[in-house]
Protein backbone atom coordinates (compact mmCIF):
# COMPACT_ATOMS: atom_id res chain seq x y z
CA UNK A 1 0.00 0.00 0.00
CA UNK A 2 1.18 3.48 -0.71
CA UNK A 3 1.58 5.37 2.50
CA UNK A 4 0.73 8.65 0.91
CA UNK A 5 3.68 10.24 2.60
CA UNK A 6 5.47 13.00 0.71
CA UNK A 7 8.73 12.77 2.64
CA UNK A 8 8.87 14.21 6.15
CA UNK A 9 5.72 15.59 7.83
CA UNK A 10 4.76 19.09 6.77
CA UNK A 11 4.21 22.02 9.19
CA UNK A 12 1.08 21.86 11.30
CA UNK A 13 -0.39 24.98 9.68
CA UNK A 14 -0.54 23.09 6.37
CA UNK A 15 -2.68 20.45 8.04
CA UNK A 16 -4.92 23.10 9.60
CA UNK A 17 -5.46 24.84 6.25
CA UNK A 18 -6.42 21.62 4.44
CA UNK A 19 -8.56 20.42 7.36
CA UNK A 20 -10.56 23.67 7.19
CA UNK A 21 -12.05 22.44 3.90
CA UNK A 22 -13.99 19.95 6.05
CA UNK A 23 -15.93 22.88 7.52
CA UNK A 24 -17.04 23.95 4.04
CA UNK A 25 -18.02 20.38 3.08
CA UNK A 26 -19.88 19.76 6.32
CA UNK A 27 -21.63 23.16 6.21
CA UNK A 28 -23.31 22.11 2.97
CA UNK A 29 -23.96 18.58 4.22
CA UNK A 30 -25.66 19.95 7.35
CA UNK A 31 -27.92 22.06 5.13
CA UNK A 32 -28.75 18.97 3.06
CA UNK A 33 -29.70 16.94 6.11
CA UNK A 34 -31.79 19.64 7.78
CA UNK A 35 -33.54 21.32 4.86
CA UNK A 36 -33.65 19.31 1.64
CA UNK A 37 -36.09 16.50 2.54
CA UNK A 38 -38.77 19.04 3.53
CA UNK A 39 -37.86 21.24 0.55
CA UNK A 40 -38.23 18.49 -2.04
CA UNK A 41 -41.74 17.78 -0.72
CA UNK A 42 -42.71 21.40 -1.42
CA UNK A 43 -41.85 20.65 -5.07
CA UNK A 44 -44.61 18.05 -5.09
CA UNK A 45 -42.51 14.92 -4.47
CA UNK A 46 -44.45 12.61 -2.09
CA UNK A 47 -42.83 11.60 1.20
CA UNK A 48 -42.67 7.97 0.04
CA UNK A 49 -40.50 8.97 -2.95
CA UNK A 50 -38.26 11.47 -1.15
CA UNK A 51 -35.90 8.72 0.01
CA UNK A 52 -35.24 7.61 -3.57
CA UNK A 53 -33.79 11.02 -4.40
CA UNK A 54 -31.25 10.44 -1.63
CA UNK A 55 -30.07 7.33 -3.44
CA UNK A 56 -27.77 9.55 -5.48
CA UNK A 57 -25.48 10.07 -2.49
CA UNK A 58 -24.80 6.39 -1.80
CA UNK A 59 -24.55 5.54 -5.51
CA UNK A 60 -22.05 8.31 -6.13
CA UNK A 61 -20.12 7.22 -3.03
CA UNK A 62 -20.12 3.64 -4.28
CA UNK A 63 -18.79 4.55 -7.71
CA UNK A 64 -17.10 7.93 -7.51
CA UNK A 65 -15.01 7.77 -4.35
CA UNK A 66 -13.03 4.59 -5.20
CA UNK A 67 -12.47 5.85 -8.77
CA UNK A 68 -11.44 9.35 -7.67
CA UNK A 69 -9.30 7.82 -4.93
CA UNK A 70 -7.50 5.61 -7.42
CA UNK A 71 -6.85 8.38 -9.94
CA UNK A 72 -5.78 10.84 -7.25
CA UNK A 73 -3.24 8.24 -6.11
CA UNK A 74 -1.82 8.15 -9.65
CA UNK A 75 -2.38 11.74 -10.87
CA UNK A 76 0.79 13.25 -12.40
CA UNK A 77 -0.43 16.87 -12.57
CA UNK A 78 2.33 19.40 -11.97
CA UNK A 79 0.27 20.93 -9.12
CA UNK A 80 0.08 17.61 -7.28
CA UNK A 81 -2.03 14.49 -6.91
CA UNK A 82 -4.83 15.74 -4.66
CA UNK A 83 -5.22 19.46 -5.37
CA UNK A 84 -6.68 19.09 -8.89
CA UNK A 85 -9.48 16.88 -7.55
CA UNK A 86 -10.09 19.15 -4.56
CA UNK A 87 -10.37 22.20 -6.85
CA UNK A 88 -12.65 20.41 -9.33
CA UNK A 89 -14.84 19.05 -6.53
CA UNK A 90 -15.29 22.49 -4.97
CA UNK A 91 -16.28 24.04 -8.31
CA UNK A 92 -18.80 21.25 -8.97
CA UNK A 93 -20.27 21.71 -5.49
CA UNK A 94 -20.79 25.41 -6.19
CA UNK A 95 -22.52 24.67 -9.51
CA UNK A 96 -24.72 21.95 -7.99
CA UNK A 97 -25.74 24.07 -5.01
CA UNK A 98 -26.84 26.82 -7.42
CA UNK A 99 -29.15 24.38 -9.23
CA UNK A 100 -30.59 23.05 -5.97
CA UNK A 101 -31.23 26.48 -4.46
CA UNK A 102 -32.67 28.03 -7.62
CA UNK A 103 -34.69 24.96 -8.74
CA UNK A 104 -38.07 26.62 -8.16
CA UNK A 105 -37.08 29.79 -10.02
CA UNK A 106 -35.63 27.86 -12.96
CA UNK A 107 -38.66 25.56 -13.04
CA UNK A 108 -41.06 28.52 -13.00
CA UNK A 109 -39.26 30.23 -15.86
CA UNK A 110 -39.33 26.95 -17.77
CA UNK A 111 -43.11 26.68 -17.42
CA UNK A 112 -44.04 25.30 -14.00
CA UNK A 113 -47.41 26.60 -12.80
CA UNK A 114 -47.59 28.32 -9.43
CA UNK A 115 -51.04 26.80 -8.87
CA UNK A 116 -49.94 23.21 -9.50
CA UNK A 117 -48.60 21.59 -6.30
CA UNK A 118 -46.34 19.35 -8.41
CA UNK A 119 -43.56 21.22 -10.22
CA UNK A 120 -41.96 18.71 -12.62
CA UNK A 121 -39.38 21.07 -14.15
CA UNK A 122 -38.23 22.25 -10.73
CA UNK A 123 -37.98 18.63 -9.61
CA UNK A 124 -35.84 17.82 -12.67
CA UNK A 125 -33.49 20.74 -11.94
CA UNK A 126 -33.34 19.84 -8.24
CA UNK A 127 -32.57 16.16 -8.86
CA UNK A 128 -29.89 17.07 -11.44
CA UNK A 129 -28.25 19.48 -9.02
CA UNK A 130 -28.56 17.05 -6.14
CA UNK A 131 -26.85 14.25 -8.03
CA UNK A 132 -24.05 16.57 -9.15
CA UNK A 133 -23.72 17.76 -5.54
CA UNK A 134 -23.15 14.27 -4.17
CA UNK A 135 -20.71 13.36 -6.93
CA UNK A 136 -18.83 16.59 -6.20
CA UNK A 137 -18.81 15.95 -2.44
CA UNK A 138 -17.23 12.55 -3.06
CA UNK A 139 -14.69 14.13 -5.42
CA UNK A 140 -13.80 16.58 -2.69
CA UNK A 141 -13.78 14.67 0.59
CA UNK A 142 -11.73 11.60 -0.41
CA UNK A 143 -8.75 13.56 -1.81
CA UNK A 144 -8.89 15.94 1.19
CA UNK A 145 -8.40 13.08 3.63
CA UNK A 146 -5.74 11.53 1.41
CA UNK A 147 -3.97 14.92 1.22
CA UNK A 148 -3.88 15.04 5.03
CA UNK A 149 -2.26 11.60 5.02
CA UNK A 150 0.32 12.87 2.51
CA UNK A 151 1.08 15.92 4.65
CA UNK A 152 1.49 13.71 7.71
CA UNK A 153 4.12 11.51 6.04
CA UNK A 154 4.66 8.31 8.01
CA UNK A 155 4.38 10.08 11.37
CA UNK A 156 1.47 8.46 13.26
CA UNK A 157 1.39 11.24 15.82
CA UNK A 158 1.05 13.83 13.04
CA UNK A 159 -1.69 11.69 11.48
CA UNK A 160 -3.64 11.77 14.75
CA UNK A 161 -3.19 15.54 14.92
CA UNK A 162 -4.48 15.85 11.34
CA UNK A 163 -7.53 13.73 12.13
CA UNK A 164 -8.18 15.80 15.24
CA UNK A 165 -8.17 19.01 13.24
CA UNK A 166 -10.36 17.45 10.57
CA UNK A 167 -12.87 16.36 13.21
CA UNK A 168 -12.81 19.83 14.77
CA UNK A 169 -13.61 21.56 11.48
CA UNK A 170 -16.34 19.00 10.75
CA UNK A 171 -18.03 20.05 13.99
CA UNK A 172 -17.58 23.73 13.11
CA UNK A 173 -19.20 23.16 9.71
CA UNK A 174 -22.08 21.24 11.26
CA UNK A 175 -22.80 23.93 13.83
CA UNK A 176 -22.70 26.70 11.22
CA UNK A 177 -24.90 24.75 8.80
CA UNK A 178 -27.53 23.79 11.35
CA UNK A 179 -27.52 27.29 12.84
CA UNK A 180 -28.13 28.75 9.38
CA UNK A 181 -30.89 26.20 8.72
CA UNK A 182 -32.65 26.99 12.00
CA UNK A 183 -32.68 30.80 11.48
CA UNK A 184 -35.95 31.80 9.82
CA UNK A 185 -35.00 35.36 8.76
CA UNK A 186 -31.69 34.64 7.04
CA UNK A 187 -33.20 35.53 3.66
CA UNK A 188 -33.31 39.18 4.75
CA UNK A 189 -29.54 39.30 4.26
CA UNK A 190 -30.16 38.69 0.54
CA UNK A 191 -33.62 40.12 -0.25
CA UNK A 192 -33.36 39.18 -3.95
CA UNK A 193 -33.76 35.51 -2.99
CA UNK A 194 -37.50 36.02 -2.43
CA UNK A 195 -39.25 35.73 -5.81
CA UNK A 196 -42.65 34.92 -7.25
CA UNK A 197 -41.87 31.23 -7.31
CA UNK A 198 -39.77 31.15 -4.13
CA UNK A 199 -41.46 31.82 -0.79
CA UNK A 200 -39.75 32.67 2.49
CA UNK A 201 -38.81 29.05 3.30
CA UNK A 202 -37.36 28.60 -0.20
CA UNK A 203 -35.56 31.97 0.04
CA UNK A 204 -34.00 30.93 3.35
CA UNK A 205 -32.71 27.74 1.78
CA UNK A 206 -31.41 29.65 -1.23
CA UNK A 207 -29.59 32.14 1.02
CA UNK A 208 -28.03 29.29 3.02
CA UNK A 209 -26.65 27.70 -0.12
CA UNK A 210 -25.28 30.98 -1.47
CA UNK A 211 -23.41 31.41 1.82
CA UNK A 212 -22.22 27.81 1.47
CA UNK A 213 -20.81 28.51 -2.00
CA UNK A 214 -18.86 31.55 -0.78
CA UNK A 215 -17.62 29.77 2.35
CA UNK A 216 -16.51 26.55 0.63
CA UNK A 217 -14.76 28.30 -2.24
CA UNK A 218 -13.00 30.64 0.18
CA UNK A 219 -11.52 27.89 2.38
CA UNK A 220 -10.70 25.69 -0.62
CA UNK A 221 -8.92 28.41 -2.60
CA UNK A 222 -6.99 29.44 0.51
CA UNK A 223 -5.90 25.85 1.19
CA UNK A 224 -4.84 24.85 -2.30
CA UNK A 225 -2.97 28.10 -2.95
CA UNK A 226 -1.06 28.19 0.33
CA UNK A 227 -0.31 24.48 0.83
CA UNK A 228 2.05 23.08 -1.76
CA UNK A 229 2.02 19.48 -2.91
CA UNK A 230 4.81 17.38 -4.34
CA UNK A 231 3.85 16.19 -7.86
CA UNK A 232 3.86 12.54 -8.81
CA UNK A 233 6.30 11.87 -11.64
CA UNK A 234 5.04 10.22 -14.80
CA UNK A 235 6.85 6.99 -13.82
CA UNK A 236 4.56 6.71 -10.79
CA UNK A 237 6.86 7.96 -8.03
CA UNK A 238 7.02 11.13 -5.99
CA UNK A 239 9.91 13.54 -6.27
CA UNK A 240 11.04 12.23 -2.88
CA UNK A 241 11.11 8.70 -4.25
CA UNK A 242 7.86 7.19 -3.01
CA UNK A 243 6.95 4.18 -5.11
CA UNK A 244 3.59 3.99 -6.87
CA UNK A 245 1.57 1.07 -8.11
CA UNK A 246 1.10 0.72 -11.86
CA UNK A 247 -1.71 -1.84 -11.60
CA UNK A 248 -5.07 -0.97 -13.18
CA UNK A 249 -7.90 0.29 -11.00
CA UNK A 250 -9.95 -2.94 -11.12
CA UNK A 251 -6.90 -5.06 -10.23
CA UNK A 252 -6.05 -2.82 -7.28
CA UNK A 253 -9.56 -2.77 -5.81
CA UNK A 254 -9.95 -6.56 -6.24
CA UNK A 255 -6.56 -7.04 -4.58
CA UNK A 256 -7.60 -4.78 -1.71
CA UNK A 257 -10.70 -6.94 -1.05
CA UNK A 258 -8.87 -10.26 -1.46
CA UNK A 259 -6.26 -9.30 1.11
CA UNK A 260 -8.75 -8.19 3.78
CA UNK A 261 -8.41 -10.16 7.01
CA UNK A 262 -11.26 -11.38 9.23
CA UNK A 263 -11.10 -8.38 11.63
CA UNK A 264 -11.59 -6.01 8.70
CA UNK A 265 -14.57 -7.96 7.38
CA UNK A 266 -16.17 -7.81 10.83
CA UNK A 267 -15.43 -4.08 10.95
CA UNK A 268 -17.15 -3.59 7.58
CA UNK A 269 -20.18 -5.58 8.80
CA UNK A 270 -20.53 -3.60 12.05
CA UNK A 271 -20.08 -0.33 10.15
CA UNK A 272 -22.69 -1.41 7.60
CA UNK A 273 -25.25 -2.24 10.30
CA UNK A 274 -24.37 0.96 12.11
CA UNK A 275 -25.29 3.02 9.05
CA UNK A 276 -28.52 1.10 8.44
CA UNK A 277 -29.41 2.29 11.95
CA UNK A 278 -28.26 5.87 11.45
CA UNK A 279 -29.48 6.76 7.98
CA UNK A 280 -33.28 6.83 8.62
CA UNK A 281 -32.77 9.39 11.36
CA UNK A 282 -30.29 11.45 9.33
CA UNK A 283 -32.72 11.37 6.42
CA UNK A 284 -35.95 12.22 8.25
CA UNK A 285 -34.97 13.86 11.55
CA UNK A 286 -36.26 17.37 10.81
CA UNK A 287 -39.30 15.97 9.00
CA UNK A 288 -40.06 13.89 12.13
CA UNK A 289 -40.05 17.02 14.30
CA UNK A 290 -42.23 18.90 11.81
CA UNK A 291 -44.83 16.13 11.33
CA UNK A 292 -44.89 13.82 14.36
CA UNK A 293 -43.75 16.21 17.10
CA UNK A 294 -45.28 19.52 15.96
CA UNK A 295 -48.22 18.00 14.07
CA UNK A 296 -47.67 20.04 10.92
CA UNK A 297 -48.20 19.12 7.28
CA UNK A 298 -46.15 20.04 4.21
CA UNK A 299 -49.21 20.55 2.00
CA UNK A 300 -51.85 21.28 4.66
CA UNK A 301 -53.55 24.53 5.62
CA UNK A 302 -51.50 27.65 6.22
CA UNK A 303 -51.53 26.94 9.97
CA UNK A 304 -50.42 23.35 9.42
CA UNK A 305 -47.66 24.48 7.06
CA UNK A 306 -46.47 27.01 9.64
CA UNK A 307 -46.37 24.29 12.31
CA UNK A 308 -44.36 22.11 9.95
CA UNK A 309 -41.89 24.92 9.18
CA UNK A 310 -41.53 25.66 12.91
CA UNK A 311 -40.84 21.98 13.52
CA UNK A 312 -38.21 21.81 10.78
CA UNK A 313 -36.42 24.81 12.27
CA UNK A 314 -36.61 23.21 15.72
CA UNK A 315 -35.12 20.05 14.20
CA UNK A 316 -32.29 22.09 12.70
CA UNK A 317 -31.65 23.54 16.16
CA UNK A 318 -31.58 19.97 17.48
CA UNK A 319 -28.99 19.05 14.86
CA UNK A 320 -26.86 22.00 15.94
CA UNK A 321 -27.05 20.76 19.55
CA UNK A 322 -26.16 17.30 18.26
CA UNK A 323 -23.02 18.71 16.61
CA UNK A 324 -21.93 20.55 19.75
CA UNK A 325 -22.26 17.34 21.79
CA UNK A 326 -20.38 15.50 19.03
CA UNK A 327 -17.48 17.96 19.17
CA UNK A 328 -17.09 17.77 22.95
CA UNK A 329 -17.62 14.00 23.13
CA UNK A 330 -14.92 13.30 20.53
CA UNK A 331 -12.33 14.78 22.90
CA UNK A 332 -12.99 12.09 25.51
CA UNK A 333 -13.30 8.96 23.40
CA UNK A 334 -9.80 7.60 23.94
CA UNK A 335 -9.71 7.79 27.78
CA UNK A 336 -13.27 6.42 28.03
CA UNK A 337 -12.38 3.49 25.76
CA UNK A 338 -9.52 2.60 28.09
CA UNK A 339 -11.82 2.63 31.11
CA UNK A 340 -14.33 0.20 29.59
CA UNK A 341 -11.91 -2.25 28.01
CA UNK A 342 -11.15 -0.99 24.54
CA UNK A 343 -12.68 0.55 21.47
CA UNK A 344 -14.99 -2.36 20.62
CA UNK A 345 -16.70 -2.10 24.01
CA UNK A 346 -17.04 1.66 23.59
CA UNK A 347 -18.59 1.18 20.15
CA UNK A 348 -21.00 -1.41 21.54
CA UNK A 349 -22.09 0.79 24.44
CA UNK A 350 -22.78 3.82 22.29
CA UNK A 351 -24.68 1.70 19.76
CA UNK A 352 -27.01 0.72 22.60
CA UNK A 353 -27.39 4.47 23.27
CA UNK A 354 -28.23 4.89 19.57
CA UNK A 355 -30.85 2.12 19.83
CA UNK A 356 -32.39 3.75 22.90
CA UNK A 357 -32.44 7.20 21.29
CA UNK A 358 -34.17 5.95 18.14
CA UNK A 359 -36.71 4.02 20.22
CA UNK A 360 -37.28 7.20 22.25
CA UNK A 361 -38.66 8.94 19.15
CA UNK A 362 -41.70 6.62 19.38
CA UNK A 363 -42.41 7.63 22.96
CA UNK A 364 -42.00 11.35 22.22
CA UNK A 365 -44.33 11.05 19.23
CA UNK A 366 -47.00 9.33 21.35
CA UNK A 367 -46.72 12.03 24.03
CA UNK A 368 -47.11 14.76 21.39
CA UNK A 369 -50.10 13.00 19.79
CA UNK A 370 -51.78 12.58 23.18
CA UNK A 371 -51.34 16.28 23.90
CA UNK A 372 -52.85 17.25 20.52
CA UNK A 373 -55.78 14.87 21.06
CA UNK A 374 -56.46 16.51 24.41
CA UNK A 375 -56.42 19.99 22.82
CA UNK A 376 -58.82 19.01 20.04
CA UNK A 377 -58.37 19.08 16.24
CA UNK A 378 -59.39 22.73 16.00
CA UNK A 379 -56.39 23.86 18.10
CA UNK A 380 -53.27 24.14 15.96
CA UNK A 381 -50.35 25.22 18.10
CA UNK A 382 -46.81 24.17 18.89
CA UNK A 383 -46.36 21.34 21.41
CA UNK A 384 -45.63 22.18 25.04
CA UNK A 385 -42.12 22.95 26.22
CA UNK A 386 -41.56 19.52 27.76
CA UNK A 387 -42.26 17.76 24.43
CA UNK A 388 -39.90 20.09 22.57
CA UNK A 389 -37.26 19.54 25.25
CA UNK A 390 -37.57 15.76 24.96
CA UNK A 391 -37.12 15.97 21.18
CA UNK A 392 -34.06 18.23 21.48
CA UNK A 393 -32.67 15.92 24.19
CA UNK A 394 -32.78 13.00 21.74
CA UNK A 395 -30.78 15.03 19.22
CA UNK A 396 -28.22 15.87 21.91
CA UNK A 397 -28.02 12.29 23.19
CA UNK A 398 -27.41 10.94 19.70
CA UNK A 399 -24.37 13.22 19.40
CA UNK A 400 -22.53 10.72 21.64
CA UNK A 401 -22.84 7.66 19.37
CA UNK A 402 -22.38 9.85 16.29
CA UNK A 403 -18.95 10.97 17.52
CA UNK A 404 -17.96 7.31 17.77
CA UNK A 405 -19.43 6.49 14.35
CA UNK A 406 -17.32 9.29 12.87
CA UNK A 407 -14.11 8.01 14.47
CA UNK A 408 -13.79 4.37 15.50
CA UNK A 409 -14.35 2.73 12.07
CA UNK A 410 -11.65 4.87 10.49
CA UNK A 411 -9.24 4.45 13.41
CA UNK A 412 -9.67 0.66 13.31
CA UNK A 413 -9.47 0.52 9.51
CA UNK A 414 -6.12 2.32 9.59
CA UNK A 415 -4.85 -0.63 11.66
CA UNK A 416 -6.62 -3.56 9.96
CA UNK A 417 -5.92 -2.36 6.39
CA UNK A 418 -2.22 -1.65 6.89
CA UNK A 419 -1.31 -4.49 4.53
CA UNK A 420 -4.35 -4.39 2.22
CA UNK A 421 -2.58 -2.87 -0.82
CA UNK A 422 -3.51 0.20 -2.86
CA UNK A 423 -3.06 3.91 -2.21
CA UNK A 424 -4.52 6.19 0.43
CA UNK A 425 -7.34 7.34 -1.83
CA UNK A 426 -8.32 3.83 -2.91
CA UNK A 427 -8.25 2.52 0.65
CA UNK A 428 -10.64 5.25 1.77
CA UNK A 429 -12.90 4.38 -1.14
CA UNK A 430 -13.03 0.72 -0.13
CA UNK A 431 -13.89 1.63 3.47
CA UNK A 432 -16.58 3.99 2.20
CA UNK A 433 -18.45 1.03 0.66
CA UNK A 434 -19.55 -0.11 4.12
CA UNK A 435 -21.21 3.29 4.56
CA UNK A 436 -22.83 3.87 1.17
CA UNK A 437 -24.27 0.36 0.61
CA UNK A 438 -26.48 0.56 3.74
CA UNK A 439 -27.53 4.06 2.72
CA UNK A 440 -28.72 2.65 -0.61
CA UNK A 441 -30.61 -0.09 1.25
CA UNK A 442 -32.31 2.40 3.57
CA UNK A 443 -33.12 4.80 0.72
CA UNK A 444 -34.92 1.98 -1.11
CA UNK A 445 -36.90 0.50 1.78
CA UNK A 446 -37.59 3.42 4.16
CA UNK A 447 -40.22 5.15 2.00
CA UNK A 448 -42.29 2.00 1.28
CA UNK A 449 -41.80 0.83 4.88
CA UNK A 450 -43.14 4.09 6.28
CA UNK A 451 -46.01 4.08 3.78
CA UNK A 452 -46.96 0.52 4.75
CA UNK A 453 -47.39 1.64 8.37
CA UNK A 454 -49.31 4.85 7.76
CA UNK A 455 -46.87 7.19 6.06
CA UNK A 456 -44.92 8.45 9.08
CA UNK A 457 -41.24 8.30 9.96
CA UNK A 458 -41.43 5.96 12.96
CA UNK A 459 -41.23 2.56 11.20
CA UNK A 460 -37.79 3.37 9.75
CA UNK A 461 -36.66 4.68 13.17
CA UNK A 462 -37.79 1.44 14.85
CA UNK A 463 -35.89 -0.58 12.24
CA UNK A 464 -32.83 1.55 12.97
CA UNK A 465 -33.19 0.93 16.71
CA UNK A 466 -33.27 -2.85 16.24
CA UNK A 467 -30.29 -2.87 13.87
CA UNK A 468 -28.32 -0.58 16.23
CA UNK A 469 -28.75 -3.12 19.03
CA UNK A 470 -27.52 -5.91 16.73
CA UNK A 471 -24.48 -3.87 15.71
CA UNK A 472 -23.75 -3.22 19.40
CA UNK A 473 -23.68 -6.94 20.17
CA UNK A 474 -21.43 -7.65 17.18
CA UNK A 475 -19.04 -4.86 18.16
CA UNK A 476 -18.69 -6.21 21.70
CA UNK A 477 -18.55 -9.95 21.01
CA UNK A 478 -17.17 -10.31 17.46
CA UNK A 479 -14.86 -7.35 16.80
CA UNK A 480 -11.27 -7.84 18.05
CA UNK A 481 -9.51 -5.05 19.91
CA UNK A 482 -6.36 -3.85 18.12
CA UNK A 483 -3.13 -4.58 19.93
CA UNK A 484 -1.90 -1.01 19.57
CA UNK A 485 -4.91 1.28 19.65
CA UNK A 486 -4.69 4.50 17.73
CA UNK A 487 -5.95 7.76 19.16
CA UNK A 488 -9.67 7.91 18.48
CA UNK A 489 -9.87 11.65 18.22
CA UNK A 490 -10.41 11.36 14.49
CA UNK A 491 -13.24 12.25 12.18
CA UNK A 492 -14.66 11.30 8.84
CA UNK A 493 -17.05 12.93 6.37
CA UNK A 494 -20.41 11.08 5.86
CA UNK A 495 -22.86 11.09 3.36
CA UNK A 496 -23.36 10.69 -0.02
CA UNK A 497 -20.90 8.78 0.52
CA UNK A 498 -21.63 11.28 3.04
Amino acid sequence: METGGNGPPKPIWNIVMVSAIAAGIQFGWALQLSLLTPYVQTLGVPHVWAAFIWLCGPISGLLVQPIVGYFSDHCTSRIGRRRPFIAAGACLVAMAVFFVGFAKDIGHRAGDSLDNPTKPRAVAVFVTGFWILDVANNMLQGPCRAFLADLSGNDHKRMRIANGWFSFFMAIGNVLGYAAGSYSDLYKLLPFTTTTACDVYCANLKTCFIIDIVFLLSVTITAITTVKETPLKSNGSLDEGEGGSSEPFIVEIVTAFKTLKKPMWILLLVTCLNWIAWFPFLLYDTDWVGVEVFGGKVNGSSSEQKLYDDGVRAGALGLMINSIVLAFTSLGLEPVSRLIGGVKNLWGVVNFILAAGLAGTVWITKVAEAWRAKQGPQILTSPPTNVKSFALAVFGLLGIPLSVTFSIPFALASIYCADAGGGQGLSLGVLNLSIVIPQMFVSVISGPLDAAFGGGNLPAFVLGSIVAAISALLAIFALPNPKNQLSLNSGAVVGGGH
